[in-house]
């Protein structure tokens, strides 16, 4: 369907035909009408299908309208993301398809300046994108006036869930004007987002796009079966395609992003690391440079699983399988994006047999098994220092990869054990 016959406002329409856009993805096609018309809703469909610009799109276009008609500014709309880098792929979405507006916007996330956001969101933004940690910690401070906000978007619901955020976005709802049209979009939904949806919401429509258990169509899907002292081996020896020329790697941990970063960048592989516990300005850096192919492998946890919109991605490989079945249907998702194919390869050992099992039930298919040509899968693992026990391949288990999976930091954890205070808590994500 084509975005000019769904109602949006003509400055929003120029700016999307600016953009190189002319038909709507599915989701798009559903959302938009009913958000036009006022309904809340709830929308549910696989990432890379649209839904960014699903509720952007419209909530400019009823903004667009009655500019013109509110005697004084102040924020309308309230966009809450998980992490940092859908926050700051939602905020460019809004610059694009707002472009012939005057509408502002402000960014609160955790890891950049309290100052700066507050002066910003002192400005009367019209648009505030936030993460939940560093919007509640401003709240409670009193920096944050919401009493003329008219929409509320939750984007990206369960990923908030599996991030800790439920507690913090609970009160976020609850301390918000009741007279408000809100929008909920996940890719799945578990009981704890759909009992968040009946408080949140009123009466919502719900759209669903796609079986939410499978992943996209486009995402072409293999298993490397591979002992756990080989994997970097075969990473890179697969490297030596040029065809993987846009690569991301998801790894369990922290430590394990940076250690495969840094062999890689050994064997003359540009590649960086991403996660956590770099800082906001790291992130970004290594963002526009995989973006612009400076970087060719970039090494990722699970944090970055949701958010990045990459068109360009020709390939995901988990260098570690993934501990749940949604995080390989969202690590999967970068790739194949905006009718793109793209290609997901996972390295499975024999630890990873019922996850694996686990996975293609949840999926409803088998995935095939390739060998990678001229690599030698036979080589012994290296003998363990004396005085180790050896682990036989068997990947290791970090508390790091628990607390970035649940949006706890190291220092959360340390406050608990000592009963000294989180002096870290405003930075929150």
């Amino acid at each position: 369907m084509s975005f000019h016959a769904l109602g949006l406002h003509k400055r929003i329409l120029d700016a999307i035909d600016d953009a190189g856009y002319s038909k709507a993805t599915p989701i798009q096609a559903k959302t938009i009408p009913a958000i036009l018309e006022g309904k809340d809703l709830i929308g549910l469909a696989q990432t890379g299908t649209g839904k960014t610009a699903a509720f952007t799109l419209p909530l400019l276009s009823e903004l667009a309208q009655k500019t013109h008609e509110l005697s004084t500014r102040g924020t309308r709309v309230l966009i809450i993301a998980p992490t940092r880098e859908l926050v700051a792929q939602i905020n460019e979405s809004i610059r694009t398809y707002g472009k012939y507006t005057n509408l502002r916007t402000a960014i609160v996330i955790g890891g950049a300046s309290e100052r700066h956001q507050i002066e910003k969101l002192q400005s009367n933004v019209d648009i505030v994108i936030a993460t939940p940690g560093r919007l509640m910690a401003l709240m409670e401070a009193g920096h944050c006036s919401f009493g003329k906000l008219t929409h509320l978007v939750l984007d990206e619901a369960d990923r908030m869930l599996d991030m800790g955020f439920m507690p913090d976005i609970e009160a976020i709802t609850a301390s918000l004007p009741k007279r408000r049209q809100s929008l909920l979009f996940s890719a799945t939904l578990p009981p704890q987002v759909e009992r968040l949806a009946k408080k949140a919401l009123k009466d919502p429509v719900t759209i669903e796009v796609g079986d939410r258990s499978n992943p996209a169509e486009t995402v072409k899907q293999f298993l490397y079966p591979v002992e756990q002292h080989l994997k970097a081996d075969l990473l890179k020896h697969l490297l030596e395609d040029h065809q993987f020329f846009s690569v991301i790697a998801f790894v369990r941990t922290r430590e394990d992003a940076d250690n495969l970063a840094k062999e890689l960048h050994g064997a003359g592989i540009s590649a960086e690391a991403i996660h956590s516990d770099r800082s906001q300005n790291h992130r970004t850096r290594t963002l526009r440079d995989f973006k612009a192919s400076k970087i060719r492998v970039l090494v990722a946890t699970d944090i970055a699983a949701r958010g990045l919109d990459i068109p360009d991605v020709t390939h995901v490989i988990n260098f570690d399988f993934p501990l749940q079945s949604d995080d390989y249907i969202h690590r999967i998702g970068r790739t194949g994006r905006a009718g793109n194919e793209g290609c997901a390869l996972s390295f499975v050992t024999s630890y990873d047999g019922e996850r694996l099992k686990k996975l293609e039930r949840h999926i409803g298919k088998t995935l095939a098994k390739r060998f990678a040509d001229d690599f030698n899968y036979k080589v012994p693992a290296p003998e363990e220092p004396k005085g180790r026990r050896p682990q036989q391949g068997k990947p290791k288990r970090h508390s790091s990869d628990r607390f970035e999976k649940s949006g706890r930091s190291d220092a959360k954890k340390a406050a608990k054990k000592t009963g000294k205070p989180d002096y870290r808590k405003r930075n929150r994500r």
